[in-house]
């Protein structure tokens, strides 16, 4: 056993190690791509989730508008039926205040309602005087001087 046997196993041993290299030099090439493969899906894969997530985002931003909107409207609707009924309140206590004040000034102070009438050449006059309780109706038919 002598020089040959040595050589033979730095030979061997050299051949080991550039076979050893290689296959590590394949795995890491096959590693490498591997990694860059997964880092292509995990982009991808983000992009999509940020897409998500803004769709997300989207649809409840409409939905917090929507709603207050509606929140807006019905506040509105009570709003308006609150005035109303007060309006209608104010109106009929008007309506009261009307009714017994023109029974108090056509008791009190009296009116006049009339009307009148033209016919060719006569004025048809018809007057109702109230005074209190007390009324007098005039009518009266005048010929008018019409020139022909």
């Amino acid at each position: 056993m002598g020089p040959e046997k040595s050589t033979a196993m730095t030979e061997t041993s050299a051949a080991v190690r550039i076979q050893a290299w290689w296959r590590g030099t394949l795995l890491r090439r096959t590693l490498l791509h591997a990694a860059l493969s997964a880092w292509i899906i995990q982009c991808w894969w983000r992009k999509i989730m940020i897409m998500l997530q803004g769709k997300k985002r989207r649809m409840a931003l409409e939905l917090y508008a929507r709603k207050t909107w509606a929140i807006v409207k019905l506040q509105s609707w009570f709003r308006m039926w609150h005035i109303r009924h007060r309006y209608c309140r104010l109106l009929n206590a008007v309506r009261i205040i009307q009714v017994y004040w023109r029974w108090h000034s056509c008791h009190t102070r009296g009116f006049i309602q009339g009307n009148y009438e033209i016919k060719e050449n006569r004025l048809n006059i018809q007057l109702e005087i109230s005074l209190g309780s007390q009324a007098c109706k005039v009518e009266q038919c005048i010929t008018l001087p019409i020139k022909e």
